[in-house]
């Protein structure tokens, strides 16, 4: 996989995180570095965890009636993504609203595996498509603990200028990249 396409994928899968943290951050009355850190890190963990669960998992289906489908299923499984978070960008379910445990283990690690799930079908297909998975987890844990960083810190500064809007680009990413990935091969 080329490089830009694997970054735009990382950044796509970023944003629920980033949407998150930001929703995480405009919670703090006093910012904190830890929580920053701490969030971006479990963020990153799992959004790097995910896809190669998903490739490990996937790797039983290899064979000669997935080949002439692979396209199709990676289309179908980011799109179907894609327009989930298109969805649920529109339709907030309020994560994040109290502002006295946000930061608690607990809540992140909830956090961290729901904004993550995506990542997991995300490796299914690069399973598909047999791309390999130690560097483009890497690249996506390290993105997603970025963006989630910056996403803290923005949150405390900008409240909830952006809340969970963002997540509708990610989606439309998604689909664009099942589209290319359909047309291109």
């Amino acid at each position: 996989m080329d490089l830009l396409t694997l970054m735009m994928i990382a950044v796509a899968l970023s944003v629920d995180a980033f949407a998150a943290s930001l929703s995480c951050g405009s919670t703090m009355t006093d910012f904190k570095h830890n929580h920053c850190l701490l969030t971006a890190f479990l963020f990153g963990l799992f959004q790097g965890l995910m896809p190669l669960m998903g490739w490990v998992a996937t790797g039983f289906l290899q064979g000669e009636w997935v080949e002439p489908l692979n396209h199709w299923i990676a289309f179908i499984l980011l799109s179907i993504i894609g327009l989930k978070m298109v969805w649920e960008s529109f339709h907030p379910n309020g994560e994040c609203k109290n502002p006295n445990d946000v930061f608690h283990i607990r809540n992140l690690l909830i956090l961290a595996v729901a904004t993550s799930i995506d990542a997991l079908a995300v490796g299914i297909s690069f399973s598909l498509l047999d791309y390999s998975i130690i560097r483009e987890a890497t690249l996506i844990a390290i993105t997603t603990f970025i963006i989630s960083y910056i996403g803290v810190r923005a949150g405390h500064k900008l409240s909830h200028i952006f809340g969970e809007r963002m997540e509708s680009v990610g989606g439309a990413v998604l689909i664009l990249i099942g589209l290319k990935i359909l047309l291109l091969g």
